[in-house]
């Protein structure tokens, strides 16, 4: 019992985490925190889909493959937590406003609450959902660096990205990637020796 509400309590704190770094310091000047913002963006912009179902419908169609993949417990975890990033969000943007001193402050702080986030969630068998999915599936089949295919990832979707949006945007985007999946690998391969909970158990089904 000790070990479910302690996983689910770094689970909270994990999308917590996420959703302030969003909502405080990268959603204030439009920097995109993933590749599933940027497919939403091109979906819109080539199918004239609404946003927020172009986000939607990337992240059911990675889910899907993750319920087969990962199995259900963690698809659950995955859902569970991006419904409390996304509460998050909506409470801090309309709740707290945070006095934006430059945008590369705002950059290195939202980034590396987003590692911190997103690497929890993972090192509790979770993800934030969009594009940190495929990067696991295959992060553990090459077994290469989680953080550097999710730049990859993403480098290649805000490249896309920039035919449609400012490139200024783009550039900033990929400072953020740059930032956050080097605080995303360390913490996924950092070993703890007090804390079993954090053992990466995302593969357990």
């Amino acid at each position: 019992m000790k070990k479910f509400l302690l996983t689910y309590l770094y689970l909270l704190f994990g999308a917590f985490l996420q959703g302030t770094s969003m909502s405080l310091f990268l959603f204030p000047h439009s920097i995109p925190s993933g590749g599933a913002a940027g497919l939403a963006l091109l979906m819109n912009h080539w199918f004239d889909l609404p946003l927020g179902f172009s986000l939607w419908l990337a992240n059911a169609f990675f889910l899907l493959f993750a319920l087969k993949y990962f199995g259900s417990t963690w698809t659950f975890r995955t859902i569970l937590s991006v419904a409390i990033t996304s509460t998050t969000i909506s409470i801090l943007a309309s709740q707290v406003p945070l006095p934006h001193v430059h945008v590369f402050i705002d950059i290195f702080g939202g980034s590396i609450l987003f590692g911190l986030g997103v690497g929890l969630l993972i090192r509790v068998g979770a993800s934030s959902g969009g594009m940190v999915i495929p990067a696991l599936m295959i992060a553990s089949y090459k077994k290469w660096s989680l953080g550097k295919v999710m730049m990859g990832i993403n480098l290649v979707i805000f490249l896309l990205t920039s035919f449609i949006i400012d490139y200024k945007i783009v550039v900033y985007a990929i400072i953020c990637q740059f930032i956050s999946a080097n605080i995303i690998d360390f913490i996924y391969e950092y070993k703890f020796q007090k804390v079993s909970i954090l053992s990466p158990n995302w593969r357990r089904r």
